[in-house]
């Protein structure tokens, strides 16, 4: 019986048809998704599974495998029915399937563990999230140079870490600008263990690429320091195998393979030939193509005799052999370097070595006080000399950022361990990249300014989707950059990045706090975070006049209260205008008025509290209410009231000095006592 590709004989054809029409039947059941590009690339990625990608099933966090990212999402199918034929196991030690061909059935489904676009921590066996395009060609060269930073700094008479990372990706993806970017800093930083398969079929929703896409990619990767090279059949495993050896024998140069294919291989249209199709297919459709792969045409989700056992031969063999080699290695290095072993747990477990938090710094109270963005690079420096895996970078603005690592190295192409990253002007792809690296479990960190976090929002979501304990300075962070103007002023990113469910955004308002932020942010497990910081300097407060700042723990705080603790008006504020809020707060005290002062550095911690906390900081029974806050206005009615006042912006802000934008947008004391003593009127005549 012939097949499109070989015999019904050929273990190998088997299984690579066995991936595609397990795509073709889930996408049918489901009547949605994208079966086309995993029938095409079907011959591709089960030449790379299981014959070369270095992978145990058995133990899915092996700290040593090769990564697999499917950049094109869409092709979920394809990653799904790798994971559930070579057998990956749901955790180490379990022999429950990460994916059973009952799970394929469920494709796109409520609750299922196959969603239509592949999803980090649902399913065992995949990567990263994925889905808008681009994303993943990100994610993989953030965890390339994970690999070789782990490589540089702990192969210590011993090889711990060398994986390699493979992505694939489509048309769409090699449009999109992260994808651009990411593929210029690789090329920079000769990332040889960087592999992408490109999927050129030529092909995208709208039609042929040809509408908007016809550059030479080859050409374009050549400029950008990439070993090219090309497959013109997707089917021809043996050239793809070839193309894979020259890429494991390279060593100064990321590879691309850019493969030639055709969408929705073996699908008949009236003419017989090859219909480009990524939608459902109906019935007919698919029981034409079964019977171009000499597959039973009334077949459903089959798995034929043979091919789980190909999959053990391949990958499992061959990934058991290397994970036991590397646990053997691993031992012999936790008896010689303990020190550097317990490093390596700690990334594991995404825990902070025991008593890390004594090392971050006190500020004393200072009128003058500093930039929040200072005191951040004094509390990232301490963080550092207690953290070796503590690295951070920007995008061309650690001057301004205040983020370097004092006395590391910069890491480059001939310096992989070094901890001061440099991403050039790159900012969505430095979101992808920390996404990365934050994947392997290095506390990694990219900085920017704050107007520029829109360039950062999709790997910002994407990082809060997956769960991952990343965070990102952003400074600079309103009017206060003076005469730069508008375009340069963020008004509303703030209360965009708030809008990011799992997004904890802290804005803090002194240099103490800073520090607690950072206590607090370097603890997370599971939830990214967003630091905001000033440009201009704000007063260090006396605590042992007000409040101490670990209140920054729950969110929000009394930061200063009436006497009687019970205050006419509460005054609430984050970053520089908390001094306003304490300067008017001091102004009606001298004047006999309680008044009580909430610092709210972080609003999606403090709206995790008990009720009881959170009505013991914001009584519900005081009415009288100021929030001051130079951003947009959304979100501070939750917090004020119908009838409260919030001191905020409402439009862009505009090129001056500092002092002229103040006094023009109403961030003054003066401004602050007057809406302080008006909400106190209005209330008691209520």
């Amino acid at each position: 019986m012939t097949t499109a590709t070989g015999t019904a004989g050929d273990i190998d054809t088997l299984a690579i048809n066995t991936i595609r029409t397990l795509a073709m039947d889930a996408v049918q059941k489901a009547k949605s998704g994208h079966p086309g590009t995993p029938m095409a690339l079907a011959p591709v990625a089960y030449t790379l599974w299981n014959k070369v990608l270095r992978y145990d099933p058995a133990d899915p966090d092996w700290p040593n495998r090769d990564r697999f990212v499917l950049s094109v999402g869409h092709a979920s199918m394809l990653l799904y029915s790798l994971i559930c034929l070579a057998g990956i196991r749901e955790k180490p030690g379990s022999n429950a399937p990460a994916l059973t061909v009952e799970d394929l059935k469920r494709f796109r489904q409520i609750d299922s563990k196959t969603p239509g676009h592949p999803e980090y921590g649902f399913t065992t066996g995949v990567e990263t999230t994925t889905g808008p395009l681009g994303a993943g060609c990100g994610n993989s060269v953030g965890m390339a140079m994970a690999s070789r930073w782990l490589g540089a700094t702990y192969n210590k008479g011993a090889t711990l870490f060398d994986y390699n990372v493979y992505n694939f990706c489509s048309d769409g993806d090699l449009m999109e600008g992260i994808a651009s970017e990411a593929a210029s800093l690789a090329g920079h930083l000769q990332l040889s263990n960087l592999c992408w398969v490109y999927d050129d079929n030529k092909i995208t929703i709208e039609g042929d690429t040809p509408l908007a896409f016809s550059e030479n990619v080859g050409e374009r990767f050549e400029a950008y320091g990439w070993n090219v090279l090309h497959l013109a059949d997707a089917n021809d495993t043996q050239g793809f195998l070839s193309h894979l050896e020259s890429f494991l024998g390279e060593e100064k140069r990321p590879t691309i393979i850019i493969v030639h294919s055709v969408i929705g291989y073996g699908f008949p249209t009236k003419a017989g030939t090859h219909k480009a199709h990524s939608d459902a297919p109906g019935e007919d459709e698919i029981k034409g193509a079964k019977k171009a792969y000499g597959w039973p045409e009334d077949a459903q989700f089959l798995v034929p005799d043979g091919v789980y056992e190909a999959f053990q031969d391949g990958i499992g063999k061959r990934g058991a052999a290397l994970n036991e080699k590397w646990k053997r290695t691993y031992a012999e290095f936790k008896s010689t370097h303990p020190d550097l072993a317990d490093q390596i747990e700690h990334i594991r477990a995404k825990t902070m070595p025991a008593g890390w938090d004594k090392a971050l710094p006190v500020f004393p109270a200072d009128e003058k006080g500093m930039a929040s963005r200072e005191s951040s690079g004094k509390v990232i420096n301490a963080i550092a000399k207690v953290c070796p895996w503590f690295i951070g970078g920007s995008a061309d603005l650690a001057p301004s950022t205040k983020t370097n690592i004092d006395g590391a190295e910069s890491l480059g192409r001939t310096t992989p361990g070094g901890r001061n990253m440099h991403f050039g002007i790159r900012e969505h792809g430095m979101g992808g990249i920390c996404n990365g690296m934050a994947l392997a479990g290095l506390r990694a960190f990219g900085s920017t300014f704050l107007v520029f976090s829109d360039y950062m929002r999709p790997p910002i979501r994407l990082s809060a989707l997956m769960e991952l304990h990343n965070f990102t300075v952003f400074t600079h962070d309103s009017i206060g950059v003076g005469e730069d103007g508008p375009t340069h002023q963020p008004i509303e990113q703030v209360p965009s990045l708030r809008m990011i469910p799992g997004l904890l955004v802290f804005r803090p308002g002194d240099a103490n706090e800073v520090a607690e932020t950072y206590r607090v942010v370097m603890e997370l497990k599971h939830n990214p975070a967003a630091l905001i910081f000033s440009r201009q300097a704000m007063p260090t407060l006396d605590r042992t006049k007000y409040a101490s700042a670990t209140g920054v723990a729950k969110g929000a705080y009394v930061l200063a209260d009436a006497e009687d603790g019970k205050p006419q008006v509460i005054l609430m504020g984050t970053g520089t205008e908390l001094s306003l809020c304490v300067g008017a707060y001091e102004a009606l005290k001298a004047e006999g008025i309680g008044a009580r002062v909430v610092s709210m550095p972080c609003l999606e911690l403090f709206a995790r509290q008990d009720q009881a906390y959170k009505d013991s900081v914001l009584p519900p029974s005081v009415k009288a209410r100021v929030s001051v806050e130079q951003a947009a206005v959304m979100g501070w009615e939750k917090y004020v009231g119908a009838t409260g006042t919030i001191i905020g912006m409402h439009s862009f802000g505009s090129s001056a000095p500092l002092k002229d934008l103040l006094k023009k947008f109403g961030f003054t004391p003066e401004k602050v006592l007057e809406a302080a003593k008006h909400q106190i009127a209005i209330n008691k005549a209520a």
